[in-house]
């Protein structure tokens, strides 16, 4: 059962800070088409078959995030309707988005994942591997074309000390505002800071966070 209330008191909280992501993985259509009719419109998948099976049982209008970790060869599924790419850490990713985008006719919007958890289970790339691929998008941007880079995403350790969590919140958007102000200083779409979940999603709010992702607090546990 959707939880209606809760679905309220978090858009309240959002309000013209961020975007509220309902992270729908594990679901079925019906919850997803629940929260549709309340006004809901971007929902998050962490599996392609997942998302590939829904999107065609669901509106046209809904925003699709994929916050998961990608792999290559399945870029192709949800290339011709994904909204955005939360979590490339790669720029043979990367380069596999804008072929399979440029297949499309569109241009796919995605966040680059920075590592600033202590669990290593976690994706992502460490500072200087991301700058060292924002090196290599900008020899090669005018083949990437159908691919933007619209800011960074990422992940805290999962722990109830919440000093560490600040830490690595803030961590990730003092990088953010770094590369805004050198390699995305003439790009105002690079502007979208993917942070903060069910546990943690208040001191992402507090850390300057412009896109949550909740899922338990709005569909149940798992």
């Amino acid at each position: 059962m959707i939880q209606e209330a809760a679905w309220k008191a978090l858009l309240a909280e959002v309000k013209n800070k961020a975007t509220l992501i309902a992270v729908s993985k594990k679901k079925p259509a019906s919850d997803i088409q629940a929260f549709y009719e309340l006004g809901q419109r971007d929902f998050g998948e962490n599996y392609v078959q997942e998302l590939a099976e829904k999107q065609p049982q669901l509106p046209a209008d809904i925003r699709w995030h994929y916050i998961g970790h990608l792999q290559r060869n399945k870029v192709k599924y949800i290339a011709p309707f994904v909204h955005l790419i939360h979590a490339v850490d790669s720029f043979e990713l990367l380069q596999e988005i804008n072929k399979q985008a440029l297949k499309n006719n569109r241009v796919i919007d995605v966040l680059l994942q920075l590592h600033i958890a202590e669990e290593d289970t976690k994706h992502g790339l460490d500072e200087n591997k991301l700058l060292e691929l924002l090196q290599y998008y900008e020899a090669q941007k005018e083949s990437l074309k159908n691919v933007r880079i619209t800011g960074l995403m990422g992940m805290a350790t999962f722990t109830e000390n919440e000093t560490q969590i600040r830490q690595e919140l803030e961590r990730l958007r003092n990088f953010f505002v770094y590369l805004k102000d050198t390699f995305f200083i003439r790009d105002a779409f690079f502007s979208q800071l993917s942070m903060g979940m069910s546990a943690d999603y208040k001191i992402a709010l507090e850390s300057g966070s412009t896109m949550i992702r909740i899922g338990s607090l709005l569909f149940g546990e798992q």
